[in-house]
């Protein structure tokens, strides 16, 4: 991999898929915050996803973009390679339709490739609840809703990997990995790991290589009130155990699991306690946040073995 050009940042293609007229409104939020860089993107493509009347709206109404359909099979990882393949930039960034990136996304994103090891970097996530937070749900289970967590570094730092809702990845890795895998593409609502498997896999292929994460590079990810509830933190629960059961099919199970097991062995044991601590100190919620993180956890868990056991039953076909 060749360094930047120390004359100047290199460019950047913003990619955007979005599948549903629901979110036209957020869609246009997001578009908007990626025209208000402070590090103007070279371009912004919204890819959409096999939606007819989604596709003739942004094509009338979003102005400076270019809008394009998904070129491949339903789903969010065809959307994204479709939006890789019509861009021109030397990096290539992702942004969710319904996320805003702040104004200094893009630039807190491009300081890091001034190192030529650094393959692709990820910045956070802030849950923008739709009602207030539910006082029950645990900070640190904030990946549910699709934000960053409590436990997450606090400064930039090497990861294993980043999430394809705020992400910038060098064009020639993202080429000569293929980009975005289908066999593991989430559609829809339905979360999958198909970002961390692309991370995987690029380091797997620059074993030097090195993923980022960088906090200062913010954008907010929404969460509609539907989100906020306990059956969907259940729902949301056992498809992230599912979906590792498949990462550890396809990257193996010691690649799959290495920032979960930090995670359960560091992370939640603290948060469990200060849950009780504040509970003694009269917040009630304190112990309802607790007993959400022992349930949580065994619902990943049993999610997890559920993949498992349905991956060795597909095997045995």
């Amino acid at each position: 991999m060749n360094p930047v050009d120390a004359g100047g940042p290199p460019s950047v293609s913003v990619i955007i898929a979005a599948y549903s007229m629901k979110r036209w409104h957020d869609l246009r939020e997001a578009v908007s915050s990626v025209h208000a860089q402070t590090a103007p993107a070279l371009e912004t493509i919204v890819v959409i996803d096999h939606h007819s009347e989604l596709l003739a709206r942004a094509r009338r109404e979003l102005p400076n973009v270019t809008v394009i359909a998904n070129r491949g099979a339903k789903g969010a990882s065809s959307a994204r390679n479709t939006g890789v393949g019509s861009s021109r930039g030397e990096m290539i960034a992702f942004l969710d339709d319904d996320a805003v990136a702040s104004p200094h996304w893009l630039e807190a994103l491009l300081t890091h490739f001034t190192d030529s090891s650094v393959v692709g970097v990820g910045g956070r996530l802030d849950p923008m609840w739709a009602a207030s937070r539910p006082r029950w749900f645990p900070p640190e289970f904030d990946w549910a809703v699709g934000a960053s967590y409590a436990g997450m570094p606090m400064t930039a730092r090497a990861v294993r990997n980043v999430w394809s809702s705020n992400m910038v990845i060098r064009r020639q890795v993202f080429a000569l990995i293929g980009g975005f895998s289908d066999d593991i593409a989430k559609v829809g609502v339905r979360s999958r790991p198909e970002d961390t498997d692309l991370c995987l896999r690029a380091a797997t292929k620059y074993e030097a290589g090195i993923w980022m994460y960088e906090p200062m590079a913010v954008a907010g990810h929404r969460v509609p009130a539907e989100r906020a509830t306990v059956r969907y933190f259940a729902y949301r629960c056992f498809n992230e155990g599912w979906g590792k059961a498949t990462l550890a099919a396809l990257n193996g199970l010691s690649k799959s699991i290495s920032t979960e097991r930090n995670y359960t062995r560091r992370v939640l044991p603290a948060a469990f306690a200060r849950g009780l601590r504040e509970a003694c100190a009269g917040d009630i919620y304190g112990a309802w946040r607790s007993f959400a993180i022992i349930v949580g956890l065994n619902i990943v868990i049993m999610g997890f073995l559920a993949g498992r056991i349905a991956g060795h039953q597909l095997g045995k076909v």
